[in-house]
C-alpha cells in the first residue's frame, strides 16, 4: 500500500547541503556519508511523537508514533501498535534525500514513492531528531555501500519486493539520460532530486563493490574523472547518485559514460531488456571450467589403506592423485553457495516458516558432494587460510586452519541478513570397502532482523566402494536445528541410510514443530536434488540445486560454484594474506594437470610444516590462530579483525610464516 504524495518543497538548487539568506527560513538539504566505507559504531535508537502532514487530499497534521532504529524509520498511530507489528509505514533514512527548516522545525523525507513531510514543535526536541537522524542515515549508507545488493527494505505491507522489470525499467531511463551532454544535465534543477532518487535507487540495487583498489588507498565509489570535473563532484555518498552525470574519463568525450561492473545473471537481464544499456555495461568473468581436466590415477588404494582398517586416517599420508585442487577451508565455503536461502530466512516474518528456510539452507550444504566421491580434497597446513568475497551474493567468507593435531578448521561469513560461523574436525575410517568420515562439531547462523541464533550438527557421510566398482557417497542421521534464543520452533531433518534392497537414495525428510511438539510444517526431498514443504501432490518446491556444469565428470565433479573457488586473476593477488589457498603451488598445480610436480610441491610442504612444529616444540611454544580465537564454551569463533586489517594496513605491511 502506498501513500499519496503531497507536492514537495522548492529546495534548495545546491547539491550539497546548503542554506539561503539567513533571514529567510529555508530549506536545506543534508548530507550524507562522506568518504569510503568503514566500520561503525551503530547509532542509539531513537523514539516519540511526531506530526506528520496528512495524505493527499486530506490537509492538516496528526500525531504519529516514530521509531528510528538502524536507519530504518517506523511510524504508528502509538507505540503499543509498532510493538504489535501494526505498521502505517517504513522508511529507509540511507536512501531518502532528506531537508529541513530549522524555524519552522520541519523535515521532509523524499523517498521517490512518498515525500514525508514531518514536524516538531518543540526547538530542543527538533534539534534531537536532526542529530539522531543525520547519525541513522550515515551508518545506514555506510551498510548501503558496504553490501549494495542487501540494501532492499522489508515491507510489511508489499507481498513482494519491487519487480526486477521495473528496476530495470528504471535503470534503463537512468543510463539513457546519462547519455546527454553535461550542459543539459546541468541544466537541471534541484526540484527534479526525485529522478535523481530513480537513478540512486537502481543503481545501488544492481551494482556491487567490485570497485578496484588503487595502491593510493582511494575506494571511491565513482571512477576517476578528469581534475576539471573532480572539483565539482561532491564528496557525500548521499550526493554521489546525483554524480553520476560526472562519469566521464579524462579522454572521453562529453557524451560518453563508463562501464559498470555488475553481477554477470543481472547484465544478461538487463543486456536482453535494453541492448543501448547491455552496451554500455561490462560483465565480471569467472572462469566457466578449470585449466585441466583430472587426470587418470593408477595408485593403489588398498596397498594404501590395507594396514589402517579401522583407524583414523587424518595422519595417514595420502598421493596426490587422490586430491582434488580444493581444500577444506573451501569445502567449508562451498556451503555457502545457496545463502539466498538464508536472506529469505532473514525477511520471513513467521518463525516456523523461518525454520524451513534455515534447515533447506543446512540441506544443501550436502548438495555439492554428490559428483565428489572419486576423489579428496587437500588437507590444509597449519595457519592456511581462505577468503571468499562474493559481492554478487552479499557475503564474505574467511577460513582458517587453526590446529593439526587434531586437525580443526574454522570458518566464519558475514552479509546484511545472516551471520554464519562453524569449527569442524573429521574422524575418517576405513572399514575395508567404505570410508566413513564423523564430523564433530556445531554450525550456527544468525538472523539479526530476528535476533535468531541456529545450531545444528552435521550428519555422518560415506563412501562407498573405495577398492573397486563405481564409488558413490551418502549422508545419513539426524541433524537437529534448533534456536537458542528463543523456543518457538524446532526442527528434526533425518538423513535416510539407504537400503540395498531399496532403490530410494539420498532422501531427507524433516519436520518444524512448535514448543509442544506438534507438527506445523514438514519437508521431503534429496539433498542433491531439491527439498519441498508440505504433502505431495500439492507441495512447494523451497529449493533445487543449480544445473552442474558440461562435462563435469571430467573436472572432479564441481559444480561451477566450486569451479570458481580457486580462481587467482591479478585484481585480488595483491589483497590476498600469503597464506591464502590460492597461493597453494601444489594445489594449483594439480588444477593445472601437473600431478608430478604437484607430488613434489606437497611433500615440500608437508616437511615445512614439520619443521615448524619441531620449532615450536623445541622453544615450548603454541601455535596461536592470526583470524580465530577460542570461545568461552572451547570452540573457534572469528576475531573479527581479518576484513580491517586486509584494508588497513593490507597484508603486504604485516608478517607471516612461510607455509610453502
Amino acid at each position: 500500500r502506498k501513500e499519496m504524495t503531497t507536492p514537495s518543497p522548492t529546495h534548495s538548487d545546491s547539491s550539497g547541503s546548503s542554506k539561503h539568506d539567513s533571514n529567510q527560513d529555508s530549506w536545506e538539504i543534508v548530507e550524507g556519508l562522506r568518504g569510503v566505507p568503514a566500520s561503525m559504531q551503530e547509532p542509539d535508537r531513537q523514539e516519540g511523537f511526531l506530526l506528520k502532514r496528512r495524505k493527499w487530499p486530506m490537509k492538516g497534521w496528526h500525531k504519529r508514533y516514530f521509531v528510528l532504529e538502524k536507519g530504518i524509520l517506523k511510524y504508528a498511530k502509538r507505540g503499543t501498535d509498532l510493538k504489535k507489528g501494526k505498521l502505517h509505514g517504513c522508511i529507509d533514512v540511507g536512501l531518502s534525500v532528506m531537508s529541513i527548516k530549522k524555524k519552522a522545525m520541519c523535515i521532509d523525507l523524499d523517498t521517490e514513492d512518498n515525500i514525508y513531510h514531518l514536524k516538531v514543535k518543540a526547538p530542543e526536541l527538533f534539534e534531537e531528531w536532526v542529530t539522531k537522524l543525520r547519525h541513522h542515515r550515515v551508518f545506514r549508507q555506510n551498510e548501503i555501500a558496504t553490501y549494495p545488493h542487501e540494501r532492499h527494505l522489508f515491507n510489511p505491507h508489499a507481498s513482494s519486493s519491487p519487480s526486477l522489470n521495473e528496476t530495470l525499467r528504471k535503470v534503463s531511463c537512468c543510463f539513457l539520460d546519462l547519455t546527454q551532454p553535461r550542459s543539459q544535465l546541468g541544466q537541471r534543477k534541484k526540484s527534479q532530486v526525485s529522478h535523481n532518487y530513480h537513478l540512486r535507487s537502481s543503481f545501488a540495487q544492481l551494482t556491487s563493490n567490485y570497485h578496484q583498489e588503487c595502491p593510493g588507498g582511494s575506494h571511491s565509489l565513482v571512477h576517476q574523472v578528469s581534475n576539471e570535473s573532480k572539483a565539482s563532484i561532491p564528496e557525500s555518498i548521499s550526493e554521489f547518485f546525483d554524480a553520476q552525470e560526472y562519469l566521464l574519463s579524462s579522454s572521453s568525450s562529453e557524451n560518453e559514460v563508463r562501464h559498470f561492473i555488475l553481477p554477470y545473471s543481472l547484465l544478461l537481464l538487463i543486456s536482453n531488456f535494453s541492448p543501448l544499456v547491455g552496451s554500455m555495461l561490462t560483465l565480471p568473468r569467472r572462469r566457466s571450467t578449470l585449466p585441466s581436466p583430472s587426470p587418470t590415477s593408477s595408485v593403489s588404494l588398498w596397498n594404501i589403506l590395507k594396514n589402517n582398517i579401522g583407524k583414523d586416517l587424518s595422519k595417514v599420508a595420502m598421493p596426490v592423485q587422490l586430491n582434488e585442487p580444493l581444500n577444506t577451508l573451501q569445502r567449508l565455503c562451498e556451503e555457502m553457495e545457496y545463502s539466498e536461502l538464508l536472506d529469505t530466512a532473514n525477511r520471513t516474518q513467521d518463525p516456523y516458516q523461518r525454520m524451513v528456510y534455515v534447515a533447506t539452507f543446512a540441506i544443501s550444504a550436502y548438495a555439492s558432494t554428490y559428483h565428489r566421491a572419486g576423489s579428496k580434497p587437500f588437507n590444509p597446513v597449519l595457519g592456511e587460510t581462505y577468503e571468499c568475497d562474493r559481492p554478487d551474493k552479499s557475503f564474505r567468507f574467511i577460513a582458517e586452519q587453526v590446529s593439526h593435531h587434531p586437525p580443526v578448521s574454522a570458518c566464519h561469513s558475514d552479509s546484511r541478513n545472516f551471520s554464519f560461523w562453524q569449527d569442524v574436525r573429521w574422524k575418517n575410517k576405513f572399514w575395508g570397502k567404505s570410508m566413513e568420515i564423523v564430523p564433530m562439531g556445531t554450525t550456527h547462523v544468525t538472523l539479526p532482523a530476528f535476533g535468531d541464533h541456529y545450531e545444528w550438527n552435521k550428519v555422518t557421510s560415506c563412501i562407498h566402494n573405495i577398492l573397486s566398482g563405481q564409488r558413490w557417497i551418502e549422508h545419513y542421521g539426524e541433524m537437529s536445528i534448533k534456536n537458542i534464543n528463543g523456543d518457538a520452533c524446532q526442527c528434526k531433518v533425518t538423513f535416510v541410510k539407504a537400503r540395498s534392497w531399496s532403490s530410494t537414495v539420498n532422501e531427507i525428510e524433516g519436520v518444524v514443530t512448535d514448543s509442544n511438539g506438534k507438527v506445523v510444517h514438514s519437508i521431503f526431498g534429496k539433498w542433491h536434488e531439491s527439498v519441498f514443504q508440505g504433502d505431495p501432490p500439492s507441495a512447494t518446491c523451497i529449493w533445487r540445486a543449480n544445473p552442474m556444469p558440461v562435462d563435469q565428470d571430467q573436472f572432479y565433479g564441481f559444480t561451477q560454484f566450486a569451479v570458481e573457488l580457486n580462481e587467482l586473476d591479478s585484481p585480488l593477488r595483491p589483497l590476498l594474506s600469503p597464506t591464502d589457498t590460492r597461493f597453494r603451488p601444489d594445489q594449483r598445480l594439480l588444477e593445472e594437470g601437473n600431478t608430478e610436480g604437484a607430488e613434489e610441491q606437497k611433500q615440500r610442504i608437508e616437511q615445512l610444516q614439520r619443521e615448524r612444529r619441531k620449532v615450536l616444540e623445541d622453544n615450548n611454544m603454541a601455535h596461536q590462530p592470526r583470524f580465530f580465537k577460542k570461545s568461552n564454551n572451547d570452540t573457534w569463533v572469528s576475531n573479527n579483525t581479518y576484513w580491517e586489517l586486509r584494508r588497513d594496513p593490507g597484508f603486504t605491511k604485516m608478517d607471516f610464516p612461510v607455509l610453502w
